[in-house]
């Protein structure tokens, strides 16, 4: 797929978050929570490269009464352009869940689809700094049924005009590998400070004795 295809594909998934969040505005039954984080919360390890990387458990409510199934979209949005150009990097995807289904439980492997195509939860892994990941849930009126999706864009395709109702869950994550190299720089710097500081403290002293 082209940078060209690519960003058309990131401007389609765009469009459809902006009019599904419109159609739903006032509905707001529908809710996504997990025991293992809070909303807009740090993901604790064990869900990212820096752990085992299972999938969190996660608890749904509130389907309205006239949904047929419900879809999960896992993604991040943070992923620097010079890497994909989109900006996007899709986790986990699943349809077809039962409209009374209540959770999934920690380290499901169930196979939707993800970056690479068909399969599992990618675990979070950032390459730059803290990312969001992002875990939507829709109710939609509809069954999608054996539909290939080669991705993200083409799932919001299929959902567009079916949505009754969306919630939304935020993880945030920076790897353990940055946390400590973004330490370790702060350090250097002020070590630097220190050194040009105390230089500066000695000139004087020299030239004013």
């Amino acid at each position: 797929m082209g940078i060209r295809e690519k960003t058309r594909h990131a401007a389609i998934a765009g469009l459809l978050i902006v009019v599904t969040s419109h159609a739903v505005a006032t509905a707001g039954t529908l809710r996504i929570s997990s025991p293992s984080f809070e909303q807009n919360a740090t993901m604790p390890p064990e869900f990212t490269c820096d752990g085992v990387g299972t999938s969190p458990a996660l608890r749904f409510s509130g389907a309205p009464a006239a949904a047929k199934s419900l879809v999960l979209i896992v993604v991040d949005p943070d992923v620097p352009t010079s890497i994909k150009p989109d900006g996007r990097f899709l986790h986990w995807a699943l349809w077809d869940l039962s409209p009374d289904r209540t959770e999934i439980v920690q380290g499901q492997h169930a196979r939707g689809i993800n970056e690479s195509g068909p399969g599992g939860y990618i675990p979070a892994c950032p390459p730059n700094g803290e990312h969001r990941y992002v875990f939507q849930l829709f109710a939609i009126d509809s069954v999608l049924g054996d539909a290939r999706f080669s991705g993200e864009a083409d799932l919001r395709r299929a959902m567009e005009g079916h949505v009754l109702d969306q919630a939304e869950l935020v993880g945030r994550y920076t790897t353990r590998s940055f946390r400590i190299t973004r330490i370790a720089v702060g350090g250097l710097v002020l070590l630097v400070a220190a050194f040009l500081v105390f230089r500066l403290i000695a000139r004087r002293r020299a030239t004013n004795p």
